[in-house]
């Protein structure tokens, strides 16, 4: 790179737009210091009159640099007592600095007193020795090289620096001006986010909201697709008989309607309760079914063409949580098997026995045909719902047949056997569709 390039670059470091938004916050913390510097200043010089006397050359010098350390405690107290204030850095720093300096998140104002103090102390304390080099520099430079090297005899601080030496200190002024501001700046936007952000524990606590209000998203979805998408799978091939033999067996249309207007009420009722979820109200008074209902499914599905041989044991110890996820499992795997086997026999097999219920749902294969589109939710919400009460399931292929197995622990918290990773949908054969 060529010098020319390399002056540039350092002089957009320097003076670029977000140097000077840096070196504008370090004013306003300055000018933001001087009620406190004020108030330490008369109080020193009162307290000083009786110590140096008026007449001493450093006095004033030595009380405004001790009216500058006596305001940082005072800074300090003041941020830690007045929770606005973290508030109003909050803002200033958002308007000044970058977008995405530090993360938003829930901030606890009172447990943040002392990470607010200490970037107080930093903002204010940095930015009143820069603000007043800001003010006073220019002016030392513009001395040093316009007057100094014409001047045999200059007043004041002039004085101590020699004619020929002028123009080269005010170049190192007008040098060191800048670089200070950069410095000091970038100094801020990198204490930003520890000091004004939310803390470790904030952001663990934000991650683990997040995390409940995902899952509690996930767990409407399985919701929704079970309860609406069996009811719809039911409609579309209650419909589809109906048109077929409409004009040869009214009779047997006019059952296929009513099964959809049951379906069709059945699906409105849970939608209800659903959107009751979502809207963060009562949920609907309907109850949700359990595996007391499974008979209405196999009902449902036999009304479409499909035999359904259900087998259902003592379910008196399932508990009412295990039984509704239950009921949703067996009702997504009729859904699939109505769904990419229509007409062929499914099997269903519930029991309770060794202290976990079993579920069994089974049906042919269907011959090959092109491949649908694989979404993979309802295999997925299977395991998901397993999961959910300790238990595991498992689904494919077995034999000729395409088989979906559960077990669920009869007894609340206790898993059945090892702990295992989430199901995941095996390869389906050709023709077969994991929704």
């Amino acid at each position: 790179m060529t010098l020319r390039g390399e002056l540039r670059r350092t002089a957009q470091a320097l003076l670029g737009r977000a140097a000077l938004r840096r070196w504008a916050l370090l004013i306003l913390g300055g000018a933001m210091m001087t009620p406190f510097w004020f108030v330490t200043n008369i109080v020193l010089g009162i307290t000083l009159d009786r110590v140096v006397p008026q007449t001493s050359l450093g006095r004033a010098l030595l009380v405004q640099f001790l009216a500058y350390l006596a305001a940082l405690p005072l800074v300090a107290a003041t941020a830690a007592a007045l929770p606005f204030i973290r508030q109003l850095e909050s803002a200033i720093v958002r308007t000044l600095l970058p977008a995405g300096t530090w993360a938003e998140g829930p901030d606890d104002r009172t447990a943040s007193r002392g990470r607010t103090a200490a970037w107080a102390v930093l903002h204010l304390g940095l930015g009143a020795p820069l603000s007043g080099a800001t003010l006073a520099i220019p002016p030392a430079v513009v001395a040093l090289l316009a007057v100094r090297p014409f001047l045999d005899q200059a007043p004041g601080w002039l004085g101590a620096v020699p004619a020929w030496l002028g123009p080269a200190a005010g170049l190192l002024l007008a040098a060191l001006m800048p670089t200070a501001a950069w410095a000091t700046g970038l100094l801020l936007e990198r204490s930003a986010p520890a000091l004004l952000g939310p803390s470790a524990a904030e952001k663990l606590a934000e991650a683990e909201r997040h995390s409940a209000r995902l899952a509690e998203r996930n767990r409407l979805a399985r919701e929704l697709h079970d309860s609406v998408g069996h009811a719809l799978g039911v409609v579309t091939l209650q419909a589809a008989a109906a048109g077929r033999i409409l004009d040869r067996d009214p009779a047997f249309a006019r059952s296929a309607l009513a099964a959809i207007e049951e379906a069709a009420r059945s699906a409105a009722d849970e939608l209800d309760h659903v959107l009751g979820l979502l809207r963060e109200e009562s949920p609907g008074r309907t109850p949700q079914p359990d595996l007391r209902d499974v008979h209405h499914l196999a009902d449902s599905a036999r009304a479409t063409g499909s035999p359904v041989t259900l087998t259902v044991g003592d379910l008196d110890p399932t508990p009412a949580v295990v039984s509704r996820e239950a009921y949703r499992i067996v009702q997504e795997a009729l859904t699939n098997a109505l769904r990419h086997a229509a007409g062929s026999p499914v099997d269903v097999t519930i029991e309770a026995t060794a202290g976990e219920l079993r579920l069994r749902v089974s049906n042919p294969l269907p011959a090959p045909r092109r491949p649908t589109r694989r979404g993979g939710r309802g295999t997925r919400g299977i395991a998901e719902r397993a999961q959910l009460v300790g238990g595991h399931a498992e689904f494919g292929p077995v034999g000729s047949h395409w088989q979906v197995t559960a077990r669920l622990p009869l007894t609340l918290g206790g898993a059945l056997g090892p702990a295992r990773p989430a199901a995941q949908p095996p390869t389906a054969p050709e023709g077969t569709c994991e929704c």
